[in-house]
Formats: C-alpha cells, structure tokens, sequence
C-alpha cells in the first residue's frame, strides 16, 4: 500500500462536491425525501426542526470537517519537524482561521444571488470578477516567484475588492456588511482555528485531548439555564460576526479527526513493511461492509427503524471484526475500533434531543457521523491504495486537494458564464422531470470537478 494521503483528499473532495450537488438539485419536484436535507422534506421544503432522520445530504458537511481535522496532525507536524515554535505556529493558525473568516464575508459579498434575487448580467459578471479577484487574494504563489511581484498583485487585489465592497448595493438598499457572510466557511474558520490549537497542545496527550469534548458536552446540557454562567459565556462573543461558541459544538467531529489523522500520519511514517489487508478478499469484504455501514444508517435512521439499524450495525461491525482480526498491520484494526466506538456511541444517544438531526445538530449526529467519517475513509483507502484505483478518482482527489476553488467555482464561475452565455437555458431543459432535474446537478458538478482539477494540475493552491 501507497503510504499517502490519497483517501484522504479523497474524502474531502468527495464531501466538498456532493456539497454542491445537494445544492443543486432542484426542490419542488417528486424526488423522494432522502434527496435533500432531512429537515426540509418534499414537496414544500418547509424547514422542520422536530423532523428526526439522516440523508446522504446530512453527512456531506460532517465529512468535510473530519477531513479537515484529519489534516491538521500532517500540516503542524512538519512545520514542528523544521523547528517552529509553538508561538509561531499558533500565529499562522489564527491567519488561517482570519483568511478563511475573510473568504467567508468575500464570497458572500460576491454572490450574484446575494447581490440581487433576479441576477442580472452585471451581477453575473461581479460574481466572475469576485472569483479572479480570489486568486489576487488567497493564491500560494510558488516560491520562485518574485516577492515584489506577490506583494504587488496582493495590493492590487485587496484595492479592488475594497472600492468594490465600498459601491456595492444589496437588498433593502444595504451595503457591506461584516455580519453576511456564508456560514459554511465560517463555521470553519471557527472549528480550523480552535481544532488546530487544540491538537497543537494536546498532541502528545490524547487524554487531555478527549477531555475538551466533556467540556464542550457540559456546554451543550447547560447552556440553557437562565441565569448560569454557562448561558452567559454560550451567548457571549466580542465579535458576533466572527465567533459564537455554538460554532463549536462541531469540534465534537473536528477532534475525533486529528486523532485519526494522529494514528495516519504515524503509520505513513513508520517503517512497517506491511499491506493494509493479508488478502484480496479480505480487502473485497471491507469495501462492501464499510459501505453497508454508512448506507444501512441513511436507509434505516431515515425511515425510524431504530431496533433493526442498531441489530444491523452490530451485525456489520462483527463480521468486519472476524475479517480483521487476524491482519498483521494494525492500521485497519486502530481505525476499526475507533470507527466502532463513534458509530455506537452516536446510535446510543439517538433517542436523545428528540432523535438524531442536522438542524439543530444532535449529539447522536455530531457522533454517529465521525464514525461513518471513518467508515467512509476505510471504503476509499481500500479501494484507491490497496486496489490502486487512483485514477478512477482523479477528479474528486484533485478537488480534495483544492477545496475552497470547489467550493466557490459554481456559485461565482460556473452559474454566472451559464447564464451569460444562455447555456442555462439548455441545461434548464432537463427540469421538465425531477430525476433529470438530479442529472443536471450532476453535470454542474462536474464541471466544478473540472475546474477544481484543472487548477490543482498546474499546482495552483489557494491559502485556505
């Protein structure tokens, strides 16, 4: 087996394009409720929050953030290895966390359905103009090239996109405002910063480490009580638009990640000589149960069959035990435990705060979706390492390693040169059936796909 983190861009692409998938599928049509959020059932669409159940749109978002943390042992590793101080470090963490709070409010700014319900060609345009500007802003210039040259397009793009936040005009005659910006982003910048000090401190004490997570579930039981200082400090922040507390809550699939990312990065680095699995039909196996597990949780979590989901799950769980049990590398038999415990430990709180949701998140959803996280990364492990099918992921790999152009190329590149051009139009022409209406969403994301692809082969990262 390949020791890079191949699965892991894997997963995080993955998450990221079905994020724009789920975005673009249609409502109104007849598609069946477990083709959108859980919460915001067909045909009206209407946000239920007393709604309990789990769909594939549910887990996009959980399984980005797992990615995300997953990373943080591989990123501050080396930059511990080349001998920066913790100081230091902690410093280019809060930048990261301020670019991508900074990318949140841009892209909000930026959006030409932001800027106007009914875009019309100069909002198109705008959006065009916001994603070029990204690049000015957030692009990792190699380092052969000339600093005054770096420096000169940063000035020249932060110039702009001041005197055009300063004249541009939004709904009931607003203008920019630091309070709009795309919650997604900020939640991450939120979980980034405090996910990636937390494990800078913490990273030779796991213990310590789990121990924030009681802290936070202390939080979430106690918040409500009026009158407690845990009301106070939950509602309390010197910066509304920039931090609340609530935010936080997804440190709960954040830290579980960096442990997992502890035991990768490890195991990347050791000497083992080892092959994930003894054997092809070992492999084979995992794939399928590993995909049975996350499939079998949507299909019964969403349809309320609680008893049969938990017999089913244990049922799984045990026979990936029996197929795991006698491996010599202990890679499989770390992540299965782990993966265990979440997806247990998610389905036990199930019953809890009126069962399982995204909105408002439960702690069953906080926990159960780490462990199908987990699930999902052994799936793509096994089959882009040890079946070597990297190239059958290309795509989504590459867009994992560019998530943030993934994130903003439809909304800021791919709509606007749509409706400019009246392919729209054409591609419209599929709604007249639900499922078409799914496959032109499809064909959206592809061309995100491409996109994103596109600039990670010639090497073009944005600072995110």
């Amino acid at each position: 087996m390949q020791k890079r983190a191949d699965a892991l861009d894997a997963l995080r692409g993955l998450a990221i394009l079905l994020m724009i998938l789920s975005g673009s599928i249609p409502f109104g049509g007849m598609l069946p409720d477990w083709m959108y959020h859980a919460q915001l059932p067909p045909p009206t669409h209407k946000f239920n929050p007393n709604l309990p159940g789990l769909t594939w749109v549910d887990l996009v978002f959980p399984f980005f953030l797992f990615a995300m943390g997953t990373a943080f042992p591989f990123a501050l590793s080396k930059k511990i290895k080349s001998g920066v101080s913790n100081f230091k470090i902690s410093l280019q963490i809060l930048e990261r966390g301020l670019l991508l709070a900074g990318f949140a409010i841009f892209i909000q700014h930026f959006k030409p359905y932001a800027l106007n319900p009914s875009p019309t060609n100069q909002d198109w345009l705008i959006g065009i103009l916001g994603f070029i500007l990204l690049f000015a802003l957030y692009l990792r210039f190699p380092n052969s090239v000339n600093k005054k040259i770096v420096y000169a397009v940063r000035i020249t793009g932060i110039i702009i996109t001041v005197l055009m936040l300063a004249n541009l005009s939004y709904p009931n005659d607003s203008s920019f405002s630091l309070g709009r910006s795309d919650i997604i982003i900020l939640v991450l910048a939120n979980t980034a910063f405090f996910g990636s000090l937390i494990w800078l401190f913490t990273k030779e004490n796991l213990l310590l480490r789990l121990g924030v997570l009681g802290f936070l579930i202390a939080f979430r039981l106690t918040q409500s009580i009026d009158g407690s200082w845990n009301n106070w400090l939950w509602d309390f922040s010197p910066f509304p638009w920039l931090y609340k507390l609530y935010y936080l809550q997804y440190l709960f699939i954040v830290i579980p990640g960096t442990i997992i990312g502890d035991i990768l990065y490890k195991w990347f680095n050791s000497e083992s000589k080892y092959e994930i699995y003894d054997s092809k039909n070992s492999a084979v196996l995992i794939t399928v149960v590993t995909f049975a597990i996350i499939i079998c949780n949507l299909i019964f979590l969403q349809s309320r069959m609680m008893v049969v989901n938990l017999i089913v799950n244990l049922i799984l769980l045990i026979v990936i035990y029996f197929i795991i049990k006698n491996q010599n590398d202990s890679l499989i038999k770390t992540l299965f435990n782990w993966g265990s415990y979440w997806v247990l430990l998610g389905l036990t709180f199930e019953a809890f705060e009126g069962g399982i949701k995204k909105d408002q998140s439960t702690l069953s959803y906080y926990f159960l979706t780490t462990g199908l996280a987990i699930f999902c990364y052994i799936f793509l492990s096994t089959i882009i390492d040890y079946f070597k099918q990297k190239n059958m992921f290309r795509l989504i790999i590459n867009s994992g390693q560019n998530p943030m152009i993934a994130y903003v190329a439809g909304s800021l590149f791919w709509m606007p040169v749509l409706e400019l051009t009246n392919l729209s139009s054409v591609l419209n022409l599929l709604l007249v059936n639900p499922w078409l209406g799914f496959f032109k969403g499809v064909i959206f994301t592809f061309f995100v796909a491409v996109t994103a692809s596109f600039f990670t082969s010639k090497k073009l990262f944005w600072r995110t």
